[in-house]
């Protein structure tokens, strides 16, 4: 079992709710073929609740209901793995290119019974046309004018993107305002959420198209 402490699982609960066994379940994966497979690297498992998990699913809640949601650049399922435990409520599409990940990605949905996930081999920009979402969103993957580049073309001139994102994410988002409008980037917000849940709230950029 990875070490939790208790400021985590009470976070966790209030997060997973009756679904915490099935998170718990996923960190494992995580702390053992996830590091394994060189998805994550050793260092990570102590801070895999915290930095990674929780920091992730705590987003949840900017998600509409009925929200069809596309993970692009998933890699280790974060964060749509972990959203996809919080919200059973929304469907998610886990955009991968690599197959040693989509590999994992697919052990990992099919051990956790997880029947609104599915998996998708590509890059984003092959996902254009093939993966409908009402909502893209991504965690590490690239600076915010590249990552808006991959994602708003996927929501086909409505919905919204969800990028969670470090400190520096104002500073992302004055850098990225010019080629966001020009990708159809309506109205573009920095929001934070999980402020009294998480020791370390975490940081989204919200981008509204159409």
């Amino acid at each position: 079992m990875v070490e939790i402490s208790e400021s985590e699982l009470a976070a966790a609960r209030s997060i997973f709710g009756d679904r915490l066994g099935l998170a718990e379940r996923f960190v494992e994966h995580l702390a053992t073929t996830g590091i394994e497979r060189g998805l994550l690297g050793p260092r990570e498992v102590p801070r895999l609740w915290s930095r990674h998990v929780l920091n992730c699913a705590v987003t949840a809640e900017l998600f509409p209901a009925g929200a069809v949601v596309a993970d692009v650049g998933s890699g280790a399922g974060l964060p749509g793995i972990a959203l996809a435990i919080a919200r059973p409520d929304l469907s998610f599409t886990l955009i991968e290119p690599l197959e040693r990940r989509v590999t994992w990605l697919n052990e990992v949905v099919a051990d956790l019974g997880l029947d609104n996930v599915k998996v998708f081999r590509g890059r984003a920009e092959e996902a254009v046309g093939k993966v409908s979402a009402t909502v893209v969103t991504a965690r590490a993957v690239s600076a915010l004018g590249g990552l808006a580049t991959m994602t708003i073309p996927i929501l086909a001139g409505s919905g919204q993107v969800l990028a969670i994102k470090g400190q520096s994410a104002a500073e992302e988002v004055k850098k990225a305002a010019k080629l966001i409008r020009k990708l159809g980037g309506r109205n573009t917000s920095v929001v934070q959420v999980g402020a009294g849940v998480l020791d370390q709230p975490t940081t989204v950029v919200r981008i509204t198209i159409g």
